[in-house]
């Protein structure tokens, strides 16, 4: 399946980590209609393009807060492993969800060669809709910056 510009966002339950205090809970895409949500999927924790890309987005958080945007970070990784990695980096302004067996990520067309997650964002509306798709196809080597998906957030809260 791929997901596009106008497609009702597939729910997910999943475990997750508040990236900034390492407490666990259960994370559903559904507790978030009623504003703007950044979903990013990144391939690995502790990776050298994941790690600035979650880094930057931390930074520029309060370009989301702004605008009302909940940021949410999947990756197939455990909770061990992102709690480790949010603990190295001086922690994240988002939740870090697991998604082990890939299926969030299958599900939302995410998963490349070797069935690995492509790093990949996406801007929802209040409603779910989709209003902002990115994957990159190769080895995705670079990211959408804040700049760029608060607009896609701006745009997406206006509607």
């Amino acid at each position: 399946m791929s997901l596009s510009v106008g497609d009702e966002a597939p729910g997910f339950v999943l475990d997750g980590i508040d990236g900034a205090t390492g407490r666990r809970g259960i994370y559903e895409l559904e507790s978030y209609r009623g504003g703007p949500v950044v979903v990013v999927f990144y391939p690995a924790d502790n990776s050298a393009v994941c790690t600035a890309q979650l880094a930057a987005y931390t930074a520029g958080i309060s370009s989301f807060d702004s605008l009302g945007a909940q940021v949410l970070a999947i990756s197939p990784q455990s909770l061990d492993k992102h709690a480790a990695f949010a603990g190295v980096n001086g922690g994240f302004a988002f939740p870090l969800l697991s998604d082990p067996g890939k299926a969030v990520g299958r599900e939302w067309g995410n998963l490349g060669l070797l069935d690995l997650y492509r790093r990949s964002t996406f801007v929802l509306d209040a409603e779910g809709i989709i209003t902002y798709s990115h994957r990159y196809i190769g080895p995705g080597l670079a990211f959408k910056g804040v700049d760029e998906l608060a607009a896609a957030v701006a745009e997406a809260a206006a509607r």
